[in-house]
């Protein structure tokens, strides 16, 4: 793993966290892709791709800080969020028509 002035690069096959860990941080991908898997009845299932390679983590307590300076931030953050929920159950929808 290198560590640059902001944020750390992983190579390829670098597992960041695992479902059921302890959400203490937040990662902001600053560039590349990461895979996001779910695992069931012992086989990885690809849910989607997002951006990877270069991370910042955000620790808790940062995150709070910047969000009480620039509330406006909490906002943008929801609207990415509401984005990405769209877009799985769009593909939700459309895997159950398949099948």
């Amino acid at each position: 793993m290198e560590t640059g002035a902001l944020g750390k690069t992983y190579p390829a096959g670098t597992v960041l966290f695992r479902h059921g860990d302890a959400g203490d941080c937040m990662y902001v991908i600053q560039a590349g892709r990461v895979e996001v898997l779910h695992e069931h009845e012992g086989q990885e299932v690809p849910l989607t791709i997002l951006g990877e390679v270069r991370v910042l983590t955000v620790d808790k307590r940062t995150f709070m800080r910047r969000v009480h300076e620039d509330p406006s931030l909490a906002f943008r953050i929801l609207q990415k969020m509401s984005q990405r929920i769209r877009e799985l159950s769009a593909e939700l929808a459309d895997l159950k028509a398949r099948g």
